[in-house]
């Protein structure tokens, strides 16, 4: 007697061998499960289930297959500062379409994003804006039969930008594969860490079309439930995160900085700033003899 049927009391019955997990047990399977790929500033991908990883990390680049992203970029704001030694709160607002804030949100900043004082110029760090962009995406990991889905969390400075040649920032990315007749689940997508960048920042670029074993699995991982939850800022049921943030007004007071001004156009927002080359120094000519003289008697 087979395993499917040695759970039950009643062992004289048997189960048709073609029946599959129903919709319903796939909804509660993906609500106990948090497949996900992590990013690294050291240039490695893990791959982690609840929190755990499995197997060893990728160094450089991996081949996924993206079954589901949202139509717009998301929006998600924390009034206080990062600190990986303080335990992780849910942020103040988010929003999944950039539209307006969830409800679920405790601090939204305003009924609609675009009114937003967190959406203005020099709200946040160097003169950006406090609310930040996001994007989750569904991938399906290339020569993994099994069909599992995975969320990925595309860093925002890998969001906007101008591409070369094939490779490009993902939003670029995005709009290369539809001008050219294909979509993001009908190819492989190379996913690679830009080495020539001063912070962590990834490329896109497609690498083959999908073949017709893995069209089959891209059909089925977009019924999945989890397919659609993971390309959504869900927070606590996504990321096992519950702590409540600090409102704005609780947190200390700082010092006001200089306002920066700083263009609207998104893809000048997120690009990478060259460093600044400090200015030389003027040295006035000696206007005569005498003044080299007392110049040197200075130095020595």
């Amino acid at each position: 007697m087979s395993n499917e049927v040695s759970i039950f009391r009643n062992k004289d019955v048997g189960v048709p061998s073609e029946r599959r997990l129903t919709k319903l047990g796939q909804s509660l399977a993906a609500a106990s499960t948090n497949r996900r790929i992590q990013t690294n500033t050291n240039g490695t991908f893990k791959k982690l289930v609840n929190g755990e990883q499995i197997g060893n990390s990728v160094r450089g680049e991996i081949n996924v297959i993206i079954v589901n992203a949202l139509t717009k970029v998301s929006r998600v704001f924390y009034a206080e500062q990062y600190d990986p030694n303080k335990e992780a709160t849910i942020p103040n607002c988010w929003s999944n379409l950039g539209d307006v804030p969830e409800e679920a949100a405790p601090n939204p900043g305003h009924s609609n994003c675009a009114d937003c004082p967190n959406n203005i110029k020099g709200s946040g760090q160097n003169g950006g804006k406090a609310c930040r962009y996001q994007r989750r995406i569904a991938v399906l990991l290339e020569g993994d039969t099994t069909g599992d889905v995975y969320q990925f969390n595309v860093p925002a400075k890998s969001l906007f930008g101008k591409g070369t040649g094939n490779e490009h920032p993902f939003e670029s990315y995005i709009k290369f594969l539809v001008a050219n007749g294909e979509s993001p689940d009908t190819v492989v997508t190379t996913i690679r860490y830009d080495d020539e960048a001063d912070s962590m920042e990834l490329i896109f670029s497609p690498a083959r079309p999908i073949t017709d074993e893995e069209f089959n699995l891209v059909q089925l991982a977009q019924t999945k439930p989890e397919t659609d939850r993971y390309v959504r800022i869900t927070v606590a049921q996504a990321d096992g995160v519950t702590k409540l943030p600090l409102k704005k007004e609780e947190l200390p007071k700082e010092q006001p900085k200089p306002k920066v001004e700083r263009s609207e156009d998104p893809d000048e927002e997120e690009a990478p700033k060259k460093r600044a080359r400090a200015p030389k120094s003027e040295v006035q000519p000696a206007d005569s003899k005498d003044s080299l003289v007392s110049a040197l008697e200075d130095w020595t």
